[in-house]
């Protein structure tokens, strides 16, 4: 995970302005799967994001697969960037781990109040994720 993040933050690094670091948030928007009608269900919405966002998880043995969209660039974008973080993840690792990788890039700082909420929210519905996928398998 902090080689993931650690690659993302000199991506960024490399770009001079929050105009060219917003293009590459949608260029990661395209990068992910369309998701399936099965995914996109209204339990798989995301609440609290201004714009629609779906997240999907599932287990692939011991490791988290998590697949997004959304209907707004930005998001879907914001969405990508914490798929790729944490997409094969151990959910102890997502819930343990040191994720730094948007305070260093500044993302939140350039967002709207309303953008930086739902990012919140997306951090928060992954990490549930894991930490009901983590409870699951230690009581199996």
């Amino acid at each position: 995970m902090q080689e993931i993040q650690d690659q993302l933050i000199e991506d960024f690094g490399f770009l001079e302005d929050w105009e060219d670091k917003y293009a590459y948030l949608i260029d990661l928007a395209k990068s992910l799967e369309p998701l399936t009608a099965e995914q996109r269900l209204p339990e798989n919405v995301i609440k609290g994001c201004q714009s629609t966002v779906w997240l999907h998880a599932k287990m692939e043995g011991d490791r988290i697969r998590y697949h997004a969209d959304s209907d707004a660039f930005i998001s879907k974008g914001i969405i990508a960037l914490l798929v790729r973080v944490f997409d094969g993840q151990k959910p102890e690792d997502i819930l343990h781990g040191d994720f730094y990788v948007v305070d260093r890039i500044g993302l939140a700082t350039h967002l709207s109040p309303n953008r930086a909420n739902g990012l919140g929210h997306m951090l928060k519905q992954m990490r549930t994720y894991a930490l009901a996928f983590q409870s699951k398998t230690q009581n199996a």
